[in-house]
């Protein structure tokens, strides 16, 4: 064992449990009078207050693969003979429905997460309901996970407590009675306990067959690494009685499940590559500390990786998902822990869909899992929206899902301009604000990062070219013009008049910000050989003139956005750590090139600040940024893929002050646009299916690219 884990390492420790959750919604505090780092930052005792001046508008934001998951929940008998007999469906088709779990022993009954409300939040089926009903959802989060109801106990994972530092997760393992819940009568709230320590971090919980251990994938009180392919979770176990009482029973483990009370099964990467599935034998004993930690035994083999597992009672086999390398997707086997063999399951019934996470009956005679419910379904919802309503936790700033990415408000906010698939060379679309009714601007021509002129509707500024490449590809900046009449007739393809404003051998010109007289540009420019920013006309690009040079330095400056007040630009730069191009922060420059500052997000863990597309409130008093400051909300390996899953959005005042999270889940949320003004969404018409266009939901997601096969 390393010095570093003996250093962290608990055997059998009593924590202080945390006081009832606050409702707030703020992070941790900012110092109110400086941009640097507050020296008394560290001990963030105090929260942002919520007040009048809060974030007020619409945020509009994209989401990496989450509008293609349409997930729903199956279940089906398991006998002892390799015929297996039609699934059946659990979830009803609407939103997302996934990680759940066979509710109070029984095999009909399901508790699971579905996000059909804008959040996810914790649902219960059984025959008898005609739709799921909202079990539980905890007062102030917006992140709700792993659900388990067992013997009237309802187990889970929120992310509603601050930990009251940066760069570490908010999730966190909770308990409420479901007496109440399940009483229709019942109009109480339940108490809520925390049963993950103040200082710790705890992933995808599991219940022992007779309800007294509980083991989960901890973090314990470490800071985040920044590492999301492989979380370096151990595995701890305490009594559900005795929650402060945890035993570090494994090292190195996420996602276990209980076979009995008396063994253990997980998942880890090996030291060869492959994800497996590893064993531990707990002898039920928390006070003997020098039982551990145990040292694991590996169960499945190498030659392809085993996630998820969900270990059945009967002792004898193991639910787990698998990526063969001979395959394309995702399958849930059954390995028997006796022969060392595998059996097929869903590869036989849906060979060319991933499925996710298995979970089992107690009596070990169903299992479940959750999958793409099918582009052919007679049931269920089977279109993308084009918008779609997210929770928000300030009640004056509204948050939409766009189908796509880097969108950007008309002058009146009436009108989305965005890019929609990168892949298909789509170009740019513009869609309703209100979500029901869509035009092509331009088509099959690689677009990325857009701009509305702020003084001309007819007028959007975008990125032609491949994105995501060198300092020396040519990527051009170009003026879009088209005639707003013809969005009013019956047409999808609506001329434009494209116009390059960039020449041709000046490298990788991208991420245009019109400044608030519409009069001028600022873009990032790889024509030294590195990205810095420029300013140029914005009728005639650098074809009347020569295009101004605002930074310079050997780092990356990049996706600037110009104050609507016309005396500051924003954008991302790693000018602080040019060697790394993993970092980001925020910094501000005045227009004539004087003033150039950080503006410090995190306390004093700057150095670890991963912080894109800044974007300013209206009176360019907010900046809305995505970044990692909440590190991972769930484990990634149990997910489609996400670039980056540990994304959020947060807004924070232009001094560094009262930084606010606005997104939880484990998904990866970037590129917002923000609209603010007398002209609103109408989100009431965004929730009638009706009046809301979209596209044909087709399970277009990928595997994490990390996982490979190819070692």
């Amino acid at each position: 064992m390393s010095k570093k884990r003996q250093l962290i390492r608990r055997k059998s420790q009593t924590y202080p449990l945390p006081p009832p959750p606050p409702p707030l919604l703020s992070f941790y505090p900012r110092n109110q009078s400086t941009l640097k780092p507050s020296p008394s930052s560290s001990t963030l005792s105090q929260l942002s207050p919520i007040t009048m001046n809060d974030p007020k508008g619409t945020v509009v934001f994209s989401t990496v693969g989450r509008p293609h998951y349409g997930f729903d929940l199956f279940s089906l008998p398991l006998n002892s003979s390799n015929n297996l007999a039609p699934e059946h469906r659990l979830s009803d088709g609407i939103s997302v429905n996934f990680n759940a779990q066979f509710a109070n022993d029984d095999p009909h009954s399901v508790v699971f997460i579905s996000e059909r409300t804008g959040l996810p939040a914790i649902y219960l089926t059984r025959p008898g309901l005609p739709t799921p009903k909202l079990l539980h959802s905890e007062p102030g989060s917006l992140f709700h996970d792993r659900p388990i109801l067992k013997n009237d106990i309802l187990y889970f994972i929120s992310a509603h407590q601050h930990p009251n530092r940066p760069f570490k997760s908010w999730s966190a393992l909770y308990s409420t009675t479901t007496t109440l819940l399940l009483d229709e009568d019942q109009n109480q709230n339940p108490k809520t306990t925390r049963l993950t320590p103040s200082d710790s971090v705890d992933y995808s919980p599991a219940i022992s067959q007779s309800g007294q251990f509980i083991a989960v994938a901890s973090y314990g009180s470490r800071p985040w690494d920044g590492e999301f392919h492989h979380l370096h979770t151990d595995i701890v176990v305490f009594r559900a009685s005795q929650p402060s009482k945890r035993v570090l029973v494994c090292e190195r483990g996420g996602w276990p499940t209980w076979s009995g009370d008396a063994v253990i099964y997980f998942h880890r990467q090996d030291d060869d590559g492959w994800w497996s599935i590893f064993r531990v034998d707990f002898s039920q004993d928390l006070e003997s500390s020098s039982r551990y930690p145990i040292t694991p035994t590996r169960v499945t083999p190498s030659g392809l990786h085993c996630f998820t597992p969900a270990a059945l009672h009967d002792g004898k086999q193991i639910a787990v998902a698998t990526r063969r390398p001979e395959k394309n997707f995702r399958h849930i086997e059954l390995f028997d822990v006796e022969s060392k063999t595998f059996r097929l399951v869903t590869e036989t019934l849906n060979p060319n869909f991933h499925h996710y996470n298995p979970f089992v009956s107690t009596n070990s005679q169903f299992l479940g899992y959750h999958r793409f419910r099918g582009e052919s379904t007679q049931w269920g919802e089977t279109t993308i929206p084009y918008l779609e309503p997210v929770s928000s936790p300030i009640k004056q700033l509204q948050m939409l899902r766009i189908h796509g990415s880097f969108p950007t408000f008309s002058p009146n906010g009436d009108l989305i301009a965005f890019n929609h698939d990168f892949d298909a060379d789509a170009g740019i679309k513009i869609v309703k604000s209100d979500g029901s009714k869509r035009w092509n601007l331009i088509k099959d021509r690689a677009a990325f990062y857009n701009d509305w002129s702020p003084t001309e509707k007819h007028v959007i500024f975008t990125s032609l070219g491949p994105i995501f490449q060198s300092a020396k590809t040519t990527v051009q900046i170009a003026r879009i013009e088209f005639n707003p009449s013809d969005l009013d007739g019956d047409k999808e393809e609506i001329p434009c008049n494209v116009k390059i404003l960039s020449k041709e051998d000046t490298g990788n010109n991208a991420f245009p910000s019109c400044s608030p007289d519409g009069k001028s540009l600022v873009f990032r420019s790889g024509r030294t050989g590195h990205k810095n920013l420029y300013i140029i006309d914005a009728v005639n690009g650098e074809f009347n003139g020569d295009a101004r040079r605002l930074t310079e330095g050997q780092c990356i400056d990049t996706m600037p956005s110009w104050s609507p007040k016309g005396n500051l630009i924003a954008f991302s730069s790693n000018r602080h750590n040019p060697d790394d191009v993993a970092v980001f922060g925020i910094y501000v420059i005045k227009p004539d090139g004087s003033g150039l500052r950080r503006v410090y997000a995190a306390g004093d863990d700057v150095e670890k600040e991963r912080i894109n597309h800044v974007c300013f409130s209206k009176d360019g008093e907010w900046l809305l940024f995505t970044a990692n400051l909440g590190g991972v909300t769930a484990e990634p390996v149990s997910l489609p893929n996400q670039f980056q899953p540990y994304g959020d959005l947060y807004v924070v005042r232009l001094d560094g002050s009262g930084l606010r999270r606005l997104t939880w889940n484990g998904y990866e949320n970037g590129t917002p646009a923000w609209l603010e003004g007398n002209e609103v969404v109408d989100m009431g018409r965004l929730r009638l299916e009706n009046e809301v266009g979209g596209d044909k939901l087709k399970g277009q997601f990928e595997e994490p690219l990390w996982i490979s096969c190819d070692f």
